[in-house]
C-alpha cells in the first residue's frame, strides 16, 4: 500500500495555485463548491487508491480540528 505524499511535489505550486482562484473567478458560493467537489472526485479517481484518499480524508478533517 502507498502512503500519501505529504512532501512538496509540484513542480509550479504558486502557477496550480494561481489557476485554481482564475477557475473560481466569478462563481457564486454554491458554484465554486460545486465545483470544488468536482475536483476533489476527479483526482480521487485518477489517484485511485481508497486507502491513500482515506489518509488524505483523515488528514483534512485533523486540519479542521476534527478527528474523524
Amino acid at each position: 500500500m502507498p502512503d500519501l505524499r505529504r512532501d512538496a511535489n509540484l513542480q509550479d505550486a504558486d502557477g496550480f495555485y494561481a489557476d485554481l482562484l482564475a477557475v473560481h473567478d466569478g462563481l457564486t458560493k454554491a458554484e465554486s463548491d460545486a465545483l470544488n467537489a468536482r475536483l476533489i472526485l476527479i483526482l480521487s479517481n485518477h489517484i485511485g487508491d481508497a486507502e491513500v484518499l482515506s489518509q488524505a480524508l483523515h488528514d483534512a478533517a485533523a486540519t479542521a480540528g476534527r478527528q474523524d
